[in-house]
């Protein structure tokens, strides 16, 4: 009985670390988000504002980190942690290729005047 009392109480600390991490970083992405600092406004790499590319990479270090605490993927075996993380993170960032690519184009488009902005 006591053993389970001790396990429990390991868990409840690694919940508010896990608690104190999350909110940490979405501290830092609504303080940036808040003042937009103009360096990281005035950069672009890759057709994209510096300050997106680092709500993106911290969005994605969330996901992970959520997937790595919540579904217990620490306790698992090298190969499932590696097809579920590696699949989301590979698919998170075709989608960002995807949308940024789509988007710009887009953007190029109607910038060129082929066609109107009517919406």
């Amino acid at each position: 009985m006591a053993h389970d009392t001790a396990h429990h109480e390991s868990n409840i600390g690694r919940i508010w670390k896990v608690f104190i991490l999350l909110s940490v970083v979405t501290i830092v992405e609504v303080i940036l988000g808040i003042i937009k600092p103009a360096f990281l406004i005035e950069t672009t790499l890759i057709s994209m504002k510096l300050l997106n590319w680092i709500f993106i990479i911290l969005t994605i270090y969330k996901a992970y980190y959520i997937t790595w605490a919540f579904m217990h993927m620490e306790g698992e075996t090298k190969g499932l942690r590696r097809s579920v993380v590696w699949t989301g993170i590979f698919l998170i960032c075709y989608l960002i290729f995807i949308l940024l690519t789509e988007g710009d184009y887009v953007y190029e488009v109607f910038k060129a005047g082929h066609k109107s902005w009517d919406f």
